[in-house]
C-alpha cells in the first residue's frame, strides 16, 4: 500500500478552516473580514441603545414592512485570495415577505438583504471602511454607519464593486432621509 501524498491546503484554506473552528468566549463576535480574523468584546449598552432606537423607526416608519435580524452571519464576497468573507452586522434588515431569515442557517447569502446597521464599537476603522467594501461587493442596497466618535449617522447606497457610489452624512440630532423603498426620516435627536 502506498501512501498517499496530500496537497498542502492553500492559504485562505488554512484561514478559512481555523476560523471556522474559533471557539470566542460568549457575547465576542468572531468575523472573517478580508483575510483578517477580526475578534470584538460584547458591545456596551450605549452601542445597543442606538440599536434599539433605530431598529424601531425602521420597522415603525418604513413604507416597506421589513424584517430584522441582530448579529446574523453573512458570506460576503471578498477580494482575491482571501476565502469568502464572514461578516456579523449589527442588524440585517429584509423585506418581510422574504423570510429570510426563517430558515437560515449561522451564515446565509447576501441575497434579499435590503439593509445593514453598524454602531461603531471598539474596532471602528473595520466598520468604517472594511466591512463597507464587503457590504457592497455583497451587493447589500444600503449600509447604515452609526460614528460615535464623529457624531454622526452615514447612509451608504448604490453599491458598484469594492464601494458605495453614494453616502449621506448627519451629525447626530439632524434627521437622514432614506431612499426607496424604505422612504422615511430617521430621527437621531436622542442620539445627543
Amino acid at each position: 500500500m502506498t501512501a498517499m501524498a496530500h496537497e498542502p491546503l492553500a492559504q485562505e484554506e488554512v484561514l478559512l478552516e481555523g476560523f471556522l473552528a474559533l471557539d470566542t468566549p460568549e457575547g465576542f463576535r468572531a468575523e472573517l473580514i478580508d483575510g483578517e480574523i477580526v475578534v470584538t468584546p460584547p458591545p456596551d449598552g450605549e452601542h445597543e441603545k442606538y440599536i434599539s432606537r433605530l431598529v424601531r423607526q425602521v420597522i415603525k416608519q418604513s413604507r416597506t414592512d421589513m424584517d430584522f435580524s441582530g448579529n446574523k452571519g453573512l458570506l460576503l464576497k471578498s477580494g482575491e485570495a482571501c476565502p469568502k468573507n464572514h461578516v456579523v452586522p449589527d442588524v440585517t434588515f429584509a423585506p418581510l415577505g422574504l423570510d429570510l431569515f426563517a430558515h437560515a442557517g449561522s451564515w446565509m447569502p447576501c441575497d434579499g438583504v435590503a439593509m445593514v446597521l453598524e454602531v461603531t464599537s471598539t474596532k471602528p476603522k473595520a466598520d468604517r471602511e472594511a466591512k463597507r467594501r464587503c457590504y457592497a461587493r455583497g451587493g447589500i442596497p444600503l449600509y447604515l454607519l452609526v460614528d460615535r466618535d464623529a457624531g454622526s449617522i452615514t447612509l451608504f447606497s448604490d453599491p458598484e464593486k469594492d464601494d458605495y457610489r453614494e453616502l449621506r452624512t448627519r451629525p447626530f440630532g439632524k434627521p437622514l432621509t432614506f431612499p426607496a423603498p424604505l422612504a422615511f426620516d430617521l430621527e437621531t435627536a436622542d442620539f445627543l
